[in-house]
């Protein structure tokens, strides 16, 4: 991958200062977003929907142990192996001993949030294994040698003339030799690469949008049919998920399908939605002759305990990402990890560590409209509260900003103090504004007056003017 600026506020100020990616993410605030007003609004049940999805998941988390177990039982008995990995290099160890040992040269990849998680295609290519994305997006950024920057749209970062020259360079090899702009000709070429390695492939390996319990069934929504190729026609099919992909029944899918379609595209359903299960069966005319789950922990068993246990809900729609207004300004790779935004914010830190994530939890307005927008009510904003308060007690704020929560927290729990020096500060401050009515500079504020101004004192506090209000009312 490509090197980035180290720290969030390293990224997100080079973010700021992209032209083309500010273009890229300006299309979501018109585009998925508006499209998932429209789904929301012509569908009068869609809240009942969210609290059915709600149950589906803290039910199942419930009881995880027993349908993860029966997931495995009805696996098994259809001719599958179930593989348990307790972090990402257990995941990829068994990876890549079955690839090793049916001998496999080419590997094609649907799209799997997982495998980015655990870092799969560099262990991989590290055997010497070709690896080749299938989604287009994922295939774009694997060209870039980069991180996908949205869990759904891969290349939100990207502008068409960047896809293009990509392309001019990596696919001369096939027979591309001219420089083309138009999306449906760029299509094409994905297309005409990728179809040779469908049929080359000795092993295909998918995520899971949903694991069915009841069937030993996981299920993958594309809008390209990239997965279907991918398990289907490679010898051997893996199946890359977290534990928390397991659901009780095939009714509870068709629930989780309508919330994940219309909240991650405004679509009602996706052009395809594919039930596998298990390998070939006599008489069957296509499909792999192996079948192998890889269950992944890595950080999610202690996460079902305590105050994040709401994030295993998450069914990677990406609505949280698409109506932050911190994403929506500086996009997916100034997160530094695999997942963006506010459940990217929770997530990495769950799983990563703070030591990797010790900022995503401030970066974060508490605005609540990832909240409000997701599919299955998590509740993010307080998850991050409770972030932050973790951070402080097991003392990753140090420095200048916890030196200032210390003098703010003494201050603040001073009340008549308190009230004094703000009296204080808002007369000086009204007095020295009064001709502009706002600051350019402030001692100790520079993160906020470096990119904007602070407006002047009014003449008095809030107190003062709530207390007056209520004597008038």
């Amino acid at each position: 991958m490509s090197a980035q600026p180290q720290g969030f506020q390293q990224r997100a100020a080079q973010a700021l200062s992209d032209e083309n990616l500010q273009r890229s993410i300006g299309s979501l605030k018109g585009g998925f977003v508006a499209a998932r007003a429209r789904a929301v609004s012509a569908l009068p049940e869609f809240e009942a929907m969210r609290e059915a999805g709600r149950a589906i998941k803290d039910h199942t988390l419930d009881n995880l142990d027993y349908y993860l177990t029966r997931y495995e039982a009805e696996v098994v008995r259809r001719g599958g192996h179930v593989h348990w990995a307790s972090d990402a290099q257990d995941a990829c160890r068994i990876i890549r001993d079955i690839c090793a040992r049916v001998g496999a040269k080419t590997v094609t990849k649907g799209k799997s949030m997982v495998s980015e998680e655990i870092g799969l295609n560099d262990a991989l290519e590290a055997d010497g294994l070709e690896v080749i994305e299938t989604d287009a997006g994922e295939y774009i950024v694997q060209l870039a040698k980069e991180a996908p920057s949205h869990i759904v749209m891969p290349t939100i970062h990207k502008t068409t003339s960047q896809i293009a020259s990509l392309f001019h360079e990596h696919h001369r090899q096939y027979g591309f030799e001219h420089h083309v702009e138009d999306p449906a000709e760029l299509i094409g070429q994905v297309r005409s690469v990728l179809r040779g390695k469908f049929f080359a492939a000795d092993v295909g390996i998918t995520g899971a949008n949903f694991l069915v319990a009841e069937t030993g069934s996981n299920v993958i929504v594309t809008n390209e049919g990239n997965g279907d190729l991918t398990s289907t026609l490679a010898r051997v099919h893996i199946v890359t998920a977290g534990i928390e992909k397991v659901v009780p029944t095939l009714n509870d899918t068709s629930v989780l399908l309508r919330l994940l379609a219309r909240s991650a595209l405004g679509m009602d359903v996706t052009s395809y939605v594919t039930y596998s299960t298990g390998p070939r069966r006599e008489g069957d005319l296509d499909g792999p002759e192996e079948y192998h789950v890889v269950l992944v922990d890595n950080g999610r068993t202690k996460m079902l305990e305590g105050a994040y246990r709401p994030m295993l809900r998450c069914i990677r729609c990406g609505a949280c990402m698409n109506h932050c207004p911190v994403y929506l300004s500086v996009g997916g790779h100034a997160y530094g990890w695999v997942y963006p935004g506010p459940m990217g914010a929770v997530l990495t830190p769950m799983i990563a560590g703070h030591e990797k994530a010790q900022e995503l939890p401030h970066a974060c307005t508490l605005n609540g409209r990832c909240q409000q927008v997701c599919p299955v009510k998590i509740p993010l904003p307080d998850m991050l509260r409770h972030l932050r308060h973790d951070q402080w007690e097991e003392g990753f704020i140090r420095g200048k900003a916890r030196w200032g929560i210390d003098a703010w927290a003494w201050l603040a729990t001073r009340p008549k103090l308190y009230h004094a020096v703000t009296r204080t500060l808002v007369g000086i401050g009204a007095l020295l504004g009064r001709s502009s009515g706002r600051f350019r500079r402030l001692p100790l504020a520079s993160g906020w007056t470096t990119g904007r101004d602070m407006p002047a004192p009014q003449g008095t506090t809030f107190h003062a003017a709530w207390a007056k209000s209520k004597k008038q009312g």
